[in-house]
């Protein structure tokens, strides 16, 4: 029997990081070198699980708005 897969985890560090630095869905997309949509980053701030590629895509993208480098483990609890 297939067990389903977890969708939902709540609210990730990517979220609390961005109301921190005051930084808007708007910034990410704006400051991205790879395209990512408004879409994208509220699923990944509610803690919809996004596909690998997408992850790498908003933790680029925050890396730069924040000016540091940042992992996985920084942004996403799964």
């Amino acid at each position: 029997m297939n067990k389903e897969l977890e969708r939902n985890f709540g609210e990730q560090p990517l979220a609390v990081l961005m109301r921190e630095n005051e930084i808007t869905p708007h910034n990410l997309v704006a400051i991205s070198p790879e395209p990512i949509t408004h879409k994208t980053v509220a699923r990944a701030c509610k803690g919809r699980r996004l596909t690998p590629n997408s992850r790498n895509k908003m933790i680029k993208a925050m890396s730069l708005a924040l000016g540091r480098e940042l992992k996985k483990a920084d942004l996403f609890t799964y």
